[in-house]
């Protein structure tokens, strides 16, 4: 059974951080793209990141470029999103997910498989 199971979220101040974290069991996740993807309260859930399963490049949405940053442990078969300078409008459900092979970075509809998601709040 394949399980992606995300940790890390929690409630930090504006200027904080938090490191996210999605653990795979079932799969091997060096086999995919992996993107993070969250949802605000009322709003639609987007892409925010992903990494590439072959060369690891990593894209991100221009929102979050240059605080957040993802990247990938084989060995530990998890993928983490490490989230600096976090805003209040950073605040949403975040969850990690697999890529087909073909679709976009923020394409959800190419996702396989989605954590359950890990709920991440900026506030003062």
């Amino acid at each position: 059974q394949v399980q992606l199971v995300e940790s890390g979220g929690g409630l930090v101040q504006p200027g904080g951080s938090l490191r996210l974290s999605c653990a795979a069991s079932g799969l091997t996740l060096d086999y995919y793209a992996i993107g993070w993807f969250r949802q605000a309260p009322g709003k639609e859930r987007e892409g925010v990141s992903c990494i590439s399963k072959s060369d690891g490049n990593t894209y991100y949405v221009d929102s979050v470029k240059g605080r957040f940053t993802i990247s990938r442990d084989n060995a530990k078969n998890t993928v983490y999103l490490q989230m600096n300078s976090l805003k209040p409008e950073d605040t949403a459900v975040y969850y990690c997910a697999t890529l087909r092979s073909g679709y976009g970075c923020y394409d959800a509809t190419g996702v396989d498989y989605w954590g359950q998601g890990t709920q991440v709040t900026v506030s003062s």
